[in-house]
């Protein structure tokens, strides 16, 4: 006879087995072997490619299986409809308000002042392939890329936007044929525990990867070149963090929780992305951990994925404030009626880029392209540090996306204050594969039961 389970109470571990810490050591002996053996932290690379590369290859699986099982054990259709209406609407201000900042820091600063750059003296080539990817790309384009040539093309080329716009459509038509889409759910449970497991033997190599990525990263740049912009590189880091603490502060505060507790939750995830600049890297491990909060599984399978495309807020303060950096270093003066343009144009091409490697980089060219007052060569000047600038980009784009998570679960009362205060307060140092266990239990128990009622309803009388 089984004996009763007891409650799960999290040991605490020694410090040297956290991720956090492990990650923290790894990015310092990182930036070490750059700083003193430049050479040899270069050959580094692949370490970090290859992290990169094995979360990057359960992405698509963990949001088709997270959508399509969300979505397939909802009884009211109606809520996928209102959570992306809500999701979109908030991605679109808040990014909107990023682009407006990053042009208001960048007249506050002026970080390109002084430089005096000729343009014509700058090597064009560089931007070139960039400037291709951004000509590429116009709104009408971007909404038809959405839907997939076929299903299998959008996981072989791992696009998120299509994985997503496929597993809505599965998880609707599961939920539509009720009992017998029971057999298929149960597979997509066990595959779900599955992927999250393997998901979980991943993230112990992430110390490996972040030590990797940032050896070289400070061996192939260097610490001294960052000397002539590092103006820009500190206004920008100081933005994102104003960004986070006085921006989505208020955003959390406004939907009951605490911006500095939930930093604290997700801190593996920040060191993570910190360490690879990656945001991607902590994608499958920061929809887990919303999961725990409280928020349902179909809305975090909506909302994250999607957050990666149009609620880039990293990207939105990027793109302004280094728009005027150019314009600045290149003694292009800008009027107000010019940078309201600039905001303008930057709303569209933020979003018109997304999916595309280098997507901050390139909507940032694609915005100078459209507004022909600012040189596009002077992008010549940014390409360079950009590496160290698109730690901060991933960074701020990550933990916006968590933020906006936990607004729209609250808009859909799936989470309160309370609950939430002390879901943030509770110890993470659970594996990812003892989270996902406890979960396909309760939401089989709960499918059964919506099932045992809906054939009730269809049973033929006599």
């Amino acid at each position: 006879m089984r004996t009763e389970i007891e409650p799960d109470v999290p040991l605490r571990k020694p410090f040297y087995q956290s991720l956090s810490v492990q990650v923290t050591v790894a990015i310092v002996l990182g930036v070490a072997l750059g700083r003193f053996a430049p050479q040899t932290a270069i050959a580094m690379k692949p370490l970090g490619d290859a992290f990169i590369k094995l979360i990057a290859m359960v992405i698509t699986v963990v949001i088709f299986c997270t959508v399509v099982t969300g979505i397939a054990g909802m009884q009211d259709m109606k809520k996928v409809g209102r959570v992306g209406g809500k999701a979109l609407l908030y991605f679109e201000v808040v990014s909107t308000l990023a682009l407006f900042i990053g042009l208001v820091a960048g007249n506050l600063a002026h970080p390109g002042s002084g430089l005096n750059v000729n343009p014509a003296t700058l090597d064009v080539k560089a931007v070139a392939e960039y400037s291709g990817a951004a000509k590429a790309q116009n709104t009408t384009q971007f909404l038809l890329h959405i839907i997939p040539t076929t299903m299998v093309d959008a996981f072989a080329k791992g696009d998120i936007l299509q994985v997503v716009f496929i597993s809505v459509l599965l998880g609707v038509a599961l939920a539509m044929m009720h009992s017998r889409a029971e057999p298929l759910l149960r597979l997509l449970e066990v595959l779900t525990q599955a992927i999250f497991t393997i998901v979980n033997l991943f993230m112990r190599l992430a110390p490996i990867g972040a030590f990797g990525a940032m050896a070289f990263t400070v061996g192939r740049y260097g610490v001294m070149s960052l000397g002539p912009l590092l103006k820009l590189i500190l206004t920008f880091y100081l933005t994102c963090a104003l960004f986070v603490i006085i921006v989505l502060g208020a955003v959390s505060w406004l939907a009951g929780f605490n911006i500095f507790r939930f930093l604290r939750y997700i801190k593996e995830e920040i060191l993570l992305v910190l360490g690879t600049s990656s945001s991607e890297s902590a994608l499958p491990s920061l929809m887990e951990k919303m999961e725990r909060l409280g928020c349902s599984k179909a809305l975090v399978g909506l909302v994250v994925p999607t957050g990666y495309t149009f609620n880039t807020d990293g990207s939105s303060l990027y793109i302004t404030m280094a728009a005027l950096f150019v314009a600045q270093a290149t003694n292009t003066h800008l009027t107000i009626g010019q940078q309201l343009s600039l905001f303008a144009v930057a709303i569209l091409t933020s979003k018109g880029a997304s999916g595309v490697q280098g997507a901050g980089f390139v909507a940032l060219v694609g915005t100078l392209i459209v507004v022909p007052t600012i040189p596009v060569a002077g992008m010549a000047l940014i390409l360079g540090i950009d590496r160290f600038l698109s730690t901060f980009r991933a960074l701020v784009n990550m933990i916006g996306n968590g933020v906006g998570t936990i607004v729209v679960a609250s808009w859909e009362h799936e989470i309160e204050g309370s609950a939430l205060t002390q879901a943030l307060a509770m110890p993470t140092n659970r594996t990812i594969e003892q989270q996902i266990m406890d979960q396909p239990s309760m939401e089989r128990q709960t499918r059964d039961q919506q099932i045992s009622e809906s054939e009730e309803e269809h049973e033929p009388i006599g």
